[in-house]
């Protein structure tokens, strides 16, 4: 299986888990806050619709995303609030059918692009088995808003091999998103899969090590958890530093999570 095959394999899989997350949710619920600030369940999934539906057109009419990303120009982030609103007017129901419906395309379109061609994207082109990665982050931690909203614990699965991969390769992002320079030295990850296998990143002999669980650390660069309440551990003061601002995605950091705010879900 190649690498685009097994990541596509794997986010849909993590997708029929967000299915069963919200399947048979009632208007009511669709309503409740998540632990995101301002986001109901309902903002979560309209969230990754849009997502999904930009990587699949990304994928399937390269030229038609480019045309529209250039329309959006600045004004990205109004753009990207109209879509979500569209998706928030509609009913529960209709929202749930757009979201299967629109994950599957989108799946199917970054499947079909030859592993040696790239997918434009909003800063630059991307491999596509490494979009379809940052899709897996994407899903990862609004399905986990989702799960903390109703207090429900996934069971973690080697599947996140996908967002460990990508937050390594993203490092810098939460120094880029504080206007921080980025350290030149590389960092060591080591980190025990949900299956106990070891994973491992980086130079063997590098002073910046980051060591402990796998899904700790999806948690974290997803910034679903406050360090304080993971088991990572830090060798080295820009790694502890790193610690502190890890973040898998562009933009702004938002406000993360609070120590002691999922101390019941704690090892």
């Amino acid at each position: 299986m190649s690498q685009l095959q097994d990541v596509i394999s794997d986010l849909t899989a993590e997708g029929e888990e967000v299915d069963r997350l919200v399947a048979g949710l009632d208007a009511a619920q669709w309503a409740l806050p998540t632990p995101a600030p301002g986001w109901t369940v309902k903002h979560q999934i309209a969230h990754l619709i849009f997502i999904f539906r930009l990587a699949g057109l990304a994928a399937s009419d390269p030229e038609q995303f480019k045309a529209m990303i250039a329309r959006a120009g600045q004004d990205l982030e109004k753009a990207v609030n109209a879509a979500l609103a569209e998706h928030l007017e509609v009913s529960p129901e209709t929202l749930f059918a757009r979201w299967r419906t629109d994950r599957e395309a989108s799946l199917k379109a970054l499947a079909a692009v030859p592993p040696d061609q790239t997918v434009p994207w909003l800063v630059r082109p991307l491999p596509p088995a490494v979009l379809a990665s940052a899709g897996y982050m994407e899903m990862f931690g609004h399905g986990q808003d989702i799960a903390d909203t109703f207090g429900i614990r996934r069971e973690p699965t080697d599947r996140i091999r996908h967002l460990v991969g990508f937050a390594v390769l993203t490092r810098d992002f939460g120094y880029l998103s504080r206007g921080l320079t980025p350290p030149e030295e590389e960092f060591r990850f080591e980190l025990t899969a949900p299956s106990g296998e070891l994973w491992t990143f980086g130079p063997e002999d590098a002073a910046q090590r980051v060591t402990g669980p796998a899904h700790d650390f999806c948690l974290l660069v997803v910034r679903r958890r406050h360090r304080d309440d993971l088991t990572l551990t830090a060798s080295g003061a820009e790694a502890d530093r790193w610690l502190d601002i890890a973040q898998a995605y562009r933009g702004p950091a938002g406000q993360g999570r609070t120590p002691g705010q999922f101390a019941a879900a704690r090892r």
